[in-house]
């Protein structure tokens, strides 16, 4: 029994131990977490405008393959409209369509490049792009929203995690915390079978008891009834009847009772 006591005593101080440890750990990736929420998305800050510079264009000059250092163009998609300045001549802006997103570069077909564009100037490659457009802002925002559903599915599936590998780590604790509480259990239905046998015993000697106590006493009322039971028979006209059936001498009739005052 004291083996089964120390030996709960250390699975929970164990178990304790452990479980702050991973609460702590818990927290930090939550503040880490925060942290990471509040530098990716600012309100104020214009996510529509955006640089670029040219790094290939075709032979017509209506395609060009734009490098840029911000990673936003990332959620682009094929079709999306936006416009841009010659960084020189910021006057005048061009209307382009995105045809296709890599690593690092978007790929834009240009309706009309003499809007912004000389067509009697050659249009270099490393020619600085300043680009606008409002559908890459509302792209970015929702991206920042759905990144708060992740980070909420992370979080449930890190406490999902977490509780797996706590129960996993604190497997054998556990495992002699519920044998330490059945054998607790065990040693008290055994102490109750005991007891409930010797309450059974104790009764059946008092049973006995009381069985030859009223034994005892419905054979002395037995005799007590047969004592004072009342007899209704008229001795006189029972002893010619019994004198007629023995044939012996006796009158013809019964002689007539006679009462005594």
């Amino acid at each position: 029994m004291q083996y089964l006591i120390l030996t709960f005593i250390f699975t929970f101080s164990a178990f304790a131990a452990e479980s702050g440890g991973l609460m702590q750990r818990y927290q930090e990736e939550m503040e880490k977490e925060k942290k990471e929420l509040d530098s990716f998305f600012d309100q104020k800050m214009d996510y529509s405008r955006f640089t670029g510079r040219v790094t290939d264009r075709d032979e017509g000059g209506d395609i060009l393959k734009v490098s840029s250092e911000m990673k936003n163009i990332k959620f682009f998609r094929t079709g999306d409209e936006l416009k841009f300045k010659i960084a020189a001549r910021e006057s005048r802006s061009c209307l382009a369509s995105v045809r296709a997103i890599e690593d690092g570069y978007i790929i834009i077909w240009v309706k009309d490049l003499s809007s912004c564009w000389s067509s009697q100037d050659y249009f270099r490659r490393g020619t600085l792009l300043v680009f606008e457009s409002n559908q890459l802002q509302d792209r970015v925002r929702d991206a920042a929203l759905y990144r708060l559903v992740l980070l909420k599915r992370k979080k449930d599936f890190f406490m999902q995690l977490n509780n797996i590998n706590h129960f996993l780590w604190s497997f054998e604790q556990q495992k002699l915390q519920a044998a330490g509480e059945y054998d607790q259990k065990i040693l008290m239905v055994q102490k109750e079978k005991e007891k409930a046998l010797e309450d059974l015993v104790s009764r059946k000697q008092d049973s006995l008891k009381l069985q030859k106590e009223l034994s005892y006493q419905l054979d002395q009322l037995d005799r007590d009834l047969e004592y004072y039971r009342i007899d209704k028979d008229e001795p006189k006209i029972d002893r010619w009847h019994l004198d007629h059936d023995l044939g012996l001498p006796t009158s013809r009739r019964p002689t007539p009772p006679r009462y005594y005052e």
